[in-house]
């Protein structure tokens, strides 16, 4: 995840069944360059820009942890404090759609609906790093 201030932007990725053949199709059809993450028995993908290797979107496969994510594009939107924004999701009519998630083993994140039928992920830098 890329630093950033609250309320931006700090990592897009897609979760799919077969992340192997669409990271093949984005590196051809964008140009990103692959930088292969281990996840234990598989890997997942981190896409980098071609000029400089900077990590810009993950490609992953719908295993484990990510089993219940969807298969889209998603955004995950830095939030200063995750409960206090999963008590105003609810409070406004939108829902959880996965579990809670870590992520460094401090921060965490969780995939959200908004009324509309859209659904992004929360992000809570615990990290020491934001």
């Amino acid at each position: 995840m890329s630093d950033g201030q609250v309320g931006s932007v700090v990592w897009t990725d897609i979760t799919v069944e077969n992340a192997s053949g669409l990271k093949d199709f984005y590196q051809q059809v964008v140009g990103w360059k692959v930088n292969p993450v281990s996840m234990g028995d598989y890997e997942d993908y981190s896409m980098q820009l071609p000029g400089n290797g900077q990590d810009t979107v993950g490609i992953c496969h719908a295993r484990g942890g990510n089993a219940d994510l969807p298969s889209q594009w998603l955004l995950y939107f830095k939030v200063a404090n995750l409960d206090e924004s999963l008590e105003a999701v609810e409070n406004m009519g939108g829902k959880t759609v996965s579990s809670m998630k870590t992520y460094g083993g401090e921060s965490r994140y969780i995939i959200i609906q908004d009324p509309a039928g859209a659904v992004c992920a929360l992000f809570e830098d615990n990290s020491g790093s934001s």
